[in-house]
């Protein structure tokens, strides 16, 4: 196995490889460009609020086993809370109509029978719709694959695959939908629990894995960007220029590459990586949440689409925001409050302290054409691997996505024979 591997970002791709291979026996050097580390997955301090948030609301399920073993392996297993059952309240704000879907915890989905628990005005049967979804051929989208309309569709499936997928799931790659769901709601509702960071992202993934990667004696090098990789006739990479140094790599020595997938195609020759990116725009609010109100809300027939309830702010995501990039921020906190403050039963005035987060770079299109164009995670360089959730790991741009690539790098490295 390589003694030393460079990991090249610090985001969560990055940070899954470096303490897998430290785990295996690998001396880790992390290359971060950047002077934190964490990527997209951080926090930070709002003075504007007066408080710390994440660079946007990640939902994460109780099936996600990539992301709960990593927390249990870097120590932070209870950063991550929500309810004991896979319940889903949902609030129209066209309507003001409430209902609560709650999953039952086995794999058989006794739920859909009992019409308290299950979406108004539906039957049983209106979830056959979801049977066509794990037979999905490659190339698909949702509505080439099952039937997207009715009350199932519009008030459970559509709101949790935009969560997913931040797309218009109709347009959606089924492949990736039905890889979610694999994992998810076929294992039933205990591996469908809503799952946040109870103290922000960076306590429950950024944090501790750089701990237990500086206590295990990697070399962390932040404001290290990588600038360029020599390629060798031999089919390796033989030294990496990053910061003012330049890096020759010794027989045996490899690079696991976890940047974004635009910056990775300057470093390496020929690599196609998705080119058509998804906003997100998350809005938080400086105000204690309502005893009663849960966790994690869906909203529908406004312009959040989930609210999410945190000790002294309330935040509220909008998926597939491309159309409200150029809205003023002020209008935007306006319209995203007043939504905020329906579905909790809150003044709409005086409107609390704001912050507004567009991220225009939230995620690839997972959509059909930018799944064609995802990279695996092997090169023709049998000492370079990439990881990022933009790589071929079959599932959406997630956090669960961005763990298991990190993960698949190291497993390919592993069993790739080196140079010695």
């Amino acid at each position: 196995m390589p003694r030393r591997v460079h990991v090249i970002g610090a985001g969560l791709a990055g940070l899954s490889a470096a303490v897998q291979l430290q785990r295996r026996g690998a001396q880790v050097v992390l290359h971060e460009a950047g002077s934190q580390a964490g990527g997209r997955c951080r926090t930070y301090y709002d003075r504007a609020l007066g408080a710390t948030i994440d660079s946007g609301n990640h939902l994460m399920l109780s099936g996600n086993s990539a992301t709960l073993n990593f927390t249990r392996i870097i120590g932070s297993g209870d950063e991550l809370t929500g309810p004991d059952q896979a319940v889903y309240p949902f609030v129209d704000l066209a309507t003001n109509a409430r209902w609560t879907i709650k999953l039952s915890p086995g794999r058989f989905p006794w739920w859909i029978f009992d019409a308290s628990v299950r979406v108004p005005n539906t039957l049983p049967t209106d979830y056959l719709a979801l049977a066509p979804l794990p037979f999905a051929k490659t190339g698909r989208t949702v509505a080439e694959t099952m039937r997207c309309n009715g009350p199932v569709w519009d008030r459970l499936l559509r709101p949790f695959l935009l969560a997913l997928v931040n797309v218009e799931p109709r347009d959606a790659t089924a492949e990736l939908i039905a890889a979610v769901f694999r994992d998810t709601l076929s294992m039933g509702g205990q591996a469908c629990r809503p799952l946040v960071a109870r103290n922000g992202l960076s306590s429950a993934f950024i944090d501790p894995a750089l701990r237990l990667l500086q206590h295990g004696g990697a070399v962390i090098r932040l404001e290290s960007p990588l600038k360029q990789l020599e390629f060798a006739d031999n089919g390796r990479v033989a030294a990496l220029h990053a910061g003012d140094e330049r890096i020759v790599l010794e027989p045996g020595e490899a690079v696991v590459l976890a940047v974004p997938g635009d910056v990775a195609q300057t470093l390496v020759p020929g690599l196609t990586a998705p080119n058509r990116s998804t906003t997100t725009v998350s809005a938080h609010f400086a105000i204690d949440p309502p005893m009663v109100l849960p966790t994690v809300t869906g909203l529908l027939n406004g312009t959040a689409d989930w609210l999410f309830s945190f000790d002294g702010r309330l935040s509220a995501t909008v998926g597939a925001a491309e159309r409200l990039i150029d809205t003023p921020r002020e209008t935007l906190a306006k319209t995203i409050w007043a939504d905020v403050a329906k579905a909790a039963n809150l003044p709409v005035e005086p409107m609390p302290s704001w912050q507004i987060e567009i991220d225009r770079h939230a995620g690839f299109a997972a959509v059909p054409d930018q799944e064609m164009r995802r990279p695996g995670t092997r090169t023709r360089w049998n000492n370079l691997m990439l990881a990022g959730d933009w790589t071929a790991t079959g599932l959406p741009a997630t956090i669960e996505g961005a763990i298991r690539s990190g993960q698949k790098a190291v497993d390919a490295l592993l069993n790739e024979p080196m140079e010695r």
